[in-house]
């Protein structure tokens, strides 16, 4: 017996794609029996599962039981949650991987796993190791056992431990927007722990996201959050992607803080406790943001956008904070090194909190650059990669040096763009900052010259 994955579901971070089409129950099947073979070769032998609220999370995590239990693991079911929660699994019950069902942001007919292996991220060459031992059948067999733990309580009292801010005078007045997600029943009972006054939206998970998409990156999806931090006067709001490890903000006048302000706001009662610390940002983050932690002392870190290759950055430096533009933030201070937006919204309440300022003081305390959003520009497949070698043999020939941690940085004497290959869909992503609008449209024409002599035309 043998099965062979659709070759585009296989992605660096982790397994996704349209479930009808390029996913289904016999790859969740697949993935199991090639899974379970990998953690017995190591030694291992129990295995936690989670899954998120998408319609076809529940089908597919069946399936993907199956095929953990006949490849002779032991599996503990911790049903719907984030997938934090499910990372918190993996560290804390004494089990050797974890597998959370997920589509994440992506749209509504897509579906997906992450893994965990050792209390580490399993991505790149592991995943591809995977699907070669589906596509010859090399698996081993057996007869798990299924169990089923609720970890919802212990996880959420985790996620309060260590918060050390006395009631402030005028408690703080938040609101959360969990999109129908995954999040949702943590929120509802993080949120009757901590202190001040919470209003939640959208808080029972619905994988037909009634209200609106769960992705905290789009600023259109903030729309209803933006609406009741105005209706209700509140100091702050909070919004989640549909797994729960993204995070977007509004402070109280309504402006989006994307999540290397986020960083900049969390890096600051960090290096406070830990002067020097590293402090990673990955590519598409805003040049203010690294200069901001070194002005307050630490050491910034450029890394690879991407949650598997920012957790092995943390590891390899040491840094007990990064994050992304995108919202994932990564706490190894006081939490496990891994990306939750919700132990992020504990932290970042906290920071507000303790600078006895609002999040929009904080905000207008640091520096502002002009810089287009994250630019998504469909490509195929096989040439996302091919468009981003022809620019960079462009730049090589006209004497440009670019920063290839991740793509192409390129940094101009007035801003800086980036052009790398999407890892989540067919797309390359143009990311650019600068001093002013002037210098901004001067940049992005720049990178418009080369796109177009690759044969890419940037929408309009």
């Amino acid at each position: 017996m043998s099965h062979r994955f659709d070759p585009t579901a296989l992605r660096e971070y982790d397994i996704r794609g349209v479930v009808g089409s390029a996913l289904g129950a016999a790859d969740a099947h697949a993935l199991g029996r090639s899974f379970a073979t990998v953690v017995r070769r190591a030694g291992g032998s129990r295995i936690v599962v989670g899954r998120d609220g998408r319609l076809s999370s529940p089908m597919l995590e069946a399936a993907l039981v199956e095929g953990l239990a006949a490849g002779g693991v032991d599996v503990i079911r911790i049903g719907l949650g984030p997938s934090p929660m499910l990372y918190y699994a993996e560290a804390e019950l004494g089990v050797d991987g974890g597998i959370q069902v997920t589509g994440s942001h992506n749209p509504i007919n897509h579906n997906g796993f992450k893994l965990v292996l050792g209390h580490r991220p399993f991505w790149g060459d592991d995943i591809d190791d995977l699907a070669r031992l589906a596509a010859v059948g090399d698996w081993s067999e057996g007869a798990g056992r299924v169990s089923t733990v609720d970890v919802l309580d212990d996880y959420v009292a985790r996620l309060m431990r260590g918060w050390d801010v006395a009631a402030p005078e005028k408690p703080l007045r938040i609101g959360w927007d969990c999109g129908n997600g995954a999040a949702g029943p943590a929120v509802a009972r993080l949120t009757a722990l901590l202190p001040g006054e919470h209003h939640l939206l959208h808080v029972e998970p619905d994988g037909r996201f009634p209200n609106h998409h769960p992705d905290p990156g789009d600023e259109a999806n903030l729309a209803d959050l933006r609406a009741l931090v105005a209706a209700e006067g509140l100091d702050l709001g909070l919004a989640f992607d549909g797994d729960g490890d993204r995070i977007g903000a509004i402070d109280g006048q309504g402006r989006v803080l994307w999540g290397d302000r986020i960083l900049g706001i969390l890096a600051e009662p960090l290096l406070r406790d830990r002067p020097g610390a590293t402090i990673i940002a990955d590519v598409k983050s805003s040049q203010t943001v690294f200069d901001r932690i070194k002005a307050l002392g630490g050491v910034p870190c450029l890394a690879r956008t991407g949650h598997s290759p920012i957790k092995a950055k943390m590891v390899a430096t040491g840094a007990p904070l990064a994050g992304e533009l995108s919202g994932h933030i990564f706490f190894a201070d006081g939490w496990y090194g891994f990306d939750d937006a919700l132990y992020a919204a504990v932290r970042l309440i906290r920071a507000v909190a303790r600078s006895g300022r609002s999040l929009a003081d904080l905000n207008d305390a640091m520096p502002v650059a002009v810089a287009t959003p994250d630019l998504r520009i469909a490509v195929p497949e096989p040439q996302r990669a091919a468009v981003v070698g022809k620019v960079a043999a462009r730049l090589d020939v006209a004497g440009v040096t670019a920063d290839t941690t991740d793509g192409l940085r390129v940094t101009e004497p007035d801003g800086w763009w980036l052009l790398r290959a999407s890892n989540t869909e067919a797309a390359v992503t143009v990311r650019a900052e600068a001093v002013d609008e002037t210098a901004l449209a001067r940049i992005m024409a720049v990178v418009d010259g080369h796109l177009a002599a690759c044969g890419v035309v940037r929408p309009a």
